[in-house]
């Protein structure tokens, strides 16, 4: 009877273990965190006068302010028409712990001002000024981008053109879409240095940050995410799985020396794609810095691109 009850102490144990240490995953990686990280090394310091530029200069055209609700939450965006009245509209789509402005203003300039696209900046759910208690890393967040783009086409007529532009976790969620049956209005994506699968992004961050990978954990996180968020972080959030239905042409752009999400997903990502497709590897660039590294190259790639598939 000893035997038996030390069984299942032991049991019960590692049972509590297990469910401790998936609860810490899922705190750590799912549960948006509103503050950013203060950074700490030069390039990233000087990125946040960068931003605070190029958010004023976003403000300054007072974007339209927009809401809308889905699973009892408000989700936000802003929205700036273009300069003349154009069919063509961009979405921008930020990425993991960030919000629109934060991510993506730096394209504003180029996709109005240069291009004379209408400007459509979305805050993904638990990021910026939209709600949410949850992360969605593509899987719940192509949903919501499909909503947006219904309100589009609502608003503005069914014979609108719409690009999408993702950035990180919001180039996976623009590769979900184009995936997921996209409505006919979307014409083309671009992807900035987006994942392969949520999973395995999440296994290589916590190698790259601690030397060795903990799959086990993040197995027990993801047990966590599909009982409490409602989607599987290998099955749902699965752009490569997912590639083998995208719809239109994909243009993806990744940084060199990109740690955070390695480079070679985005070879995986290029080579599964059935659509026509191109590839932009800025040298030197780390994580979400193309455009800033690669400014001219990376406009005079997208406006190639963009011309090619759909005229400018």
């Amino acid at each position: 009877m000893k035997a038996v009850s030390k069984i299942f102490t032991a049991a019960g144990a590692v049972t509590a273990f297990a469910a401790v240490t998936g609860a810490i995953a899922y705190c750590h990686a799912i549960i948006p965190k509103r503050v950013p990280k203060t950074p700490t090394d030069e390039k990233r310091i000087a990125r946040i006068d960068i931003r605070k530029r190029n958010n004023d200069y976003l403000y300054s055209h007072n974007p339209e302010d927009l809401e809308l609700v889905t699973d009892g939450l408000k989700l936000r965006t802003w929205f700036v028409p273009a300069k003349e009245p154009s069919k063509r509209f961009v979405i921008c789509i930020h990425g993991y712990n960030c919000n629109g402005p934060d991510e993506c203003s730096h394209l504003f300039g180029f996709y109005h001002d240069v291009l004379g696209y209408n400007y459509f900046l979305p805050d993904l759910r638990g990021h910026g000024r939209s709600e949410g208690n949850a992360v969605g890393f593509g899987a719940l967040d192509s949903k919501d981008i499909k909503l947006w783009i219904d309100y589009l086409v609502n608003r503005f007529g069914e014979d609108i053109e719409i690009i999408i532009h993702g950035i990180s976790m919001g180039a996976a969620t623009a590769m979900l879409v184009n995936s997921q049956n996209p409505p006919p209005q979307v014409k083309l994506i671009i992807e900035d240095c987006g994942f392969t699968n949520a999973l395995e992004e999440m296994m290589s961050t916590v190698k790259t940050a601690a030397g060795y990978g903990f799959p086990l954990v993040m197995n027990l996180g993801n047990i966590f995410c599909r009982l409490i968020a409602g989607y599987d972080l290998k099955k749902d959030a699965d752009p490569l799985g997912k590639m083998k239905d995208a719809v239109n042409p994909v243009l993806f752009i990744h940084g060199s020396e990109d740690t955070f999400v390695p480079t070679y997903m985005c070879h995986e990502l290029y080579d599964a794609c059935p659509t026509p497709k191109d590839k932009l590897i800025v040298e030197g660039a780390m994580h979400a810095y193309s455009y800033y590294d690669g400014k001219e190259e990376y406009e005079k790639k997208v406006t190639e691109f963009i011309d090619k598939h759909i005229g400018l």
